[in-house]
């Protein structure tokens, strides 16, 4: 065991900014040997990222304000607290966050705190946390946090040192930590206890490891090595939930987080109206700047939320926690304008999901390509991010498909840029609206043309059924072929791709049409593709056909007809 570092006063018995600056970094060094572990265990069925992660990634934002700032113990607090605040990742993070300010604001007060003034900071770490949280459940980080400052009030006020009041805090930590599936039935379905409760105790090692020399655990010993089916020491039976004092709903699909600029009069309005829209919700902060997290099916709302009550939403995170794709949702504008994007009055952004249809897309002018579609939506931020790097002040936004509209539609809000968005629906509309797009024409001209051709155009797409239903084209079985058409909803059903996509075009292809568009996915056949071609020349001579190899997922054939 390692001796004690005395403080500046001579005294073991002070918590001085020396000590809480190494605290803190050990805590960090701690969370970051962890994190693969807790991350490895996380079984939730509904993921909210990776608990260690998150923890991690906030501490080093912690550390770095902490080697800008001074040594003494006002400008270690404030470092403590702003870089919590603005480094804060994932619900894990941001209670953290909360807990780590509070606990440096109680600390700011003195150059070295007692054990009962660490006591009492460590009370208003829990206090904060739970402030925090919308709606706080018991069995989570907040009661490992309440329990373990409980123990330490108690041990200070019996006299104990500085060191044997951690230990308390440690003690009852370790074993409110042990009872938190007691406390969640989500937690003893999956045999594990609280993550973020499980790395808020490595914050209580670290102290102890400062103030009395005691041995940091060790991420071996935690889960015996790398054989994950051995039984886990309870302590460090990591859970997969990213904490955050309250149970996800499972049916809410995105995590949404941003700064947000509001008066702290209207925070519990605004934390209120956000309880209407979804659930997990941690607002922290103060002074005007705050640090949101909420679970929700409406993207949009959890960002107009903000603008409603006169604030300013910045650095907007969308994570979509059914696919786990937020960072392999691409965005190749970036690369784009690396290589010299021209100069132009209006520029494109268009999500596209497929490799031919992002290159078609670019040859019809596009200067911001998304990755996304169906089952896979990008976020606010990726999209605004696109719309900040294309060669223009004014901007349209094709999203081609209806989840992404309720996005698309909050960035104009959102950037200094002029942004308007073409209601499209699917790849086919993008092409017929990019056929008619002017780059040197205003923003306002170009969003009158496109949305009139779009509206021109009638479209269907065909894909597989993955479950029993009925429909209005009749009974579904699993893995039938079925057609879709924008508004009608399904209209056709067939046991072969080539006998529903036929059925498709003939309910499409009208009288009157001129024009067909064929989008083949990664899955079309190129016997199909014929197929369809000869009954178009065949049952419909007058049409022209184009055909292009989208090379979109799910899919195998998108059409257009105007």
């Amino acid at each position: 065991m390692n001796p004690p570092v005395l403080s500046p006063e001579g005294s073991a018995e002070h918590f001085d900014a020396d000590r809480l600056r190494r605290t803190v970094v050990a805590f960090r060094d701690a969370v970051k040997a962890h994190a693969p572990r807790i991350n490895r265990l996380n079984v939730y069925p509904v993921p909210d990222g990776d608990t260690g992660t998150n923890m991690a990634r906030t501490l080093d934002a912690v550390v770095a304000e902490l080697d800008q700032a001074g040594p003494e113990i006002e400008p270690t607090c404030q470092a403590i607290s702003h870089g919590s605040l603005m480094g804060a990742r994932g619900n894990s993070g941001v209670i953290l966050s909360q807990i780590l300010r509070g606990l440096s604001g109680k600390l700011s007060a003195k150059a070295g705190s007692t054990a009962t003034e660490f006591a009492e900071a460590l009370s208003a770490a829990s206090a904060s946390a739970y402030q925090a949280v919308l709606k706080p459940i018991e069995g989570t980080i907040l009661t490992v946090v309440r329990e373990a400052s409980e123990a330490a009030k108690a041990s200070a006020a019996s006299g104990a040192t500085l060191g044997a009041t951690l230990r308390a805090a440690r003690d009852a930590g370790r074993l409110s930590l042990d009872r938190t599936p007691d406390l969640l039935p989500v937690l003893k379905d999956a045999g594990v206890v609280d993550a973020g409760g499980a790395g808020f105790m490595l914050l209580l090692d670290a102290a102890l490891n400062i103030v009395d020399g005691d041995p940091m655990p060790r991420p071996e010993d935690s889960i015996g090595g790398d054989v994950m089916d051995e039984p886990l020491p309870a302590m460090m039976t990591m859970t997969a939930p990213d904490s955050h004092g309250e149970v996800s709903v499972a049916d809410l699909r995105y995590e949404v987080m941003y700064f947000l600029h509001l008066e702290d009069g209207k925070i519990d309005q605004f934390k209120n109206d956000w309880g209407e829209i979804g659930d997990s919700i941690v607002v922290v902060g103060g002074d005007g700047i705050w640090n949101c997290h909420v679970h929700t099916n409406d993207i949009g709302a959890a960002i107009e939320v903000a603008i409603d009550l006169g604030g300013r939403p910045k650095q907007i995170r969308v994570t979509d926690l059914f696919e786990e794709v937020a960072e392999r949702h691409a965005t190749h504008d970036a690369q784009r304008a690396a290589a010299g994007l021209p100069a132009v009055t209006t520029a494109v952004v268009a999500v596209c999901s497929g490799s031919g249809l992002e290159e078609l897309f670019a040859q019809l002018g596009v200067q911001g390509v998304v990755t996304g579609g169906q089952t896979l939506n990008p976020s606010t931020a990726e999209l605004l991010d696109a719309v900040e790097h294309v060669n223009a002040q004014q901007v349209i936004v094709l999203p081609n498909n209806k989840n992404i509209i309720p996005v698309a539609e909050q960035l104009n809000a959102l950037t200094s840029k002029e942004v308007r968005v073409v209601l499209t629906k699917s790849m086919p509309e993008a092409l017929a609206a990019l056929v008619v797009y002017d780059p040197e024409a205003s923003v306002d001209e170009n969003l009158a043309e496109m949305a009139e051709a779009t509206e021109a155009m009638v479209t269907g797409e065909v894909t597989q059924s993955i479950r029993d239903t009925n429909s209005d084209a009749g009974p579904i079985t699993v893995g039938d072929w079925i057609g879709l058409v924008r508004g009608d909803g399904i209209v056709t059903v067939n046991g072969t791709l080539e006998g529903a996509a036929i059925l498709l075009l003939q309910h499409l292809v009208t009288d009157g049409r001129e024009i067909v568009t064929i989008i083949e996915g990664t899955d079309a056949p190129a016997s199909t593709t014929a197929a369809l071609r000869t009954w178009l020349e065949s049952e419909r001579p007058d049409v022209q056909i184009e055909c292009h190899k989208g090379g979109q997922p799910l899919y195998p054939y998108l059409f257009g007809v105007e």
